[in-house]
């Protein structure tokens, strides 16, 4: 079984447009979306949850009012200001550190399991997918992403499936990470913009710390010719194979309005891109021997 991750150095390069085409075209595979600060191959690929688990990671300090003698110590020696004059917590501010809790003379303060959101088991007509919700402002996100990553894995050896195929979050920090370790393949999606070798730059050594075979796509490739030449110039200096130039092209506004894969709203110009690119990947993991066949 192997796992392929999609990333890109920045939001808003297509790379969830880029996940659903090549769903739409890969076999025997298991989806992951592992972006779980800003979630949204749900809202195409529309999975229907068949498993719901609660997300718990930290601590959030709680206030017994009955026993707190509103000496304000903890107010005073909070450095998150998470405590009101009241005294409240508010949870937005709870670093979880339990200070408050340590200091408090009467014992009022308790440390408690902190919700942080929800992971999903749920099946789409792309097979089956393991997705995750983290509340607004919590922590752990990487730790999320793990989450959701461990069970991919374990779906896919349990339903006999050959691939898990991850959305990764943009960027290079820690949800990018836990994405990415211990990952077969990793597929970078770029964009002929002004920042984008920069931004390939940075995801690529991130890559390559990690030891992780890495392609590239150039998504929306006629915006520039000259920052194409520089994409092209650095993937041909550092060895990393090109698998594909999508140009731009209004389809992919309108598969996503009509709620569909690129591949599904324009199976006859699209179908044959993403086999394209999926066949020269596949070849990759097969070279590598990372996949079991």
């Amino acid at each position: 079984m192997s796992q392929i991750v999609v990333l890109s150095g920045k939001g808003g390069t297509g790379k969830t447009s880029i996940v659903l085409g090549l769903a739409t075209v890969m076999p025997s595979k298991i989806l992951a979306d592992c972006d779980v600060d800003a979630a949204d191959l749900h809202l195409i690929a529309k999975p229907q949850a068949i498993f719901t688990q609660d997300f718990i990671s930290g601590e959030l300090a709680r206030i017994e009012a009955d026993e707190c003698t509103q000496c304000l110590l903890c107010q005073s020696r909070c450095r998150f200001e998470a405590i009101t004059m009241e005294p409240r917590i508010l949870a937005e501010h709870c670093e979880g550190c339990g200070l408050c809790a340590f200091i408090c003379p009467v014992g009022a303060i308790k440390m408690e399991p902190r919700h942080c959101g929800w992971l999903y088991e749920s099946r789409t007509r792309f097979g089956a997918m393991v997705h995750a919700m983290l509340k607004p402002g919590a922590e752990n996100s990487g730790r999320l992403v793990t989450t959701v990553r461990r069970r991919a894995n374990e779906l896919a050896v349990q339903e006999g499936c050959a691939h898990v195929l991850v959305d990764g979050s943009p960027g290079i920090g820690c949800p990018v990470i836990a994405s990415l370790t211990g990952a077969d393949l990793a597929l970078l999606v770029a964009e002929p913009t002004v920042s984008a070798l920069h931004d390939l730059r940075r995801v690529h050594e991130l890559a390559r710390h990690f030891r992780i075979p890495c392609l590239v796509l150039v998504n929306k490739a006629d915006l520039s010719s000259d920052r194409l030449r520089e994409i092209r110039d650095f993937c041909s200096e550092c060895g990393l194979p090109l698998v594909g130039e999508i140009p731009y092209d209004p389809v992919f506004t309108k598969a996503q309005l009509a709620g569909q894969s690129v591949v599904e709203f324009d199976p006859r110009s699209q179908k044959p891109r993403f086999e394209a690119i999926w066949d020269l990947m596949r070849e990759t993991l097969e070279k590598t021997a990372l996949v079991h066949l």
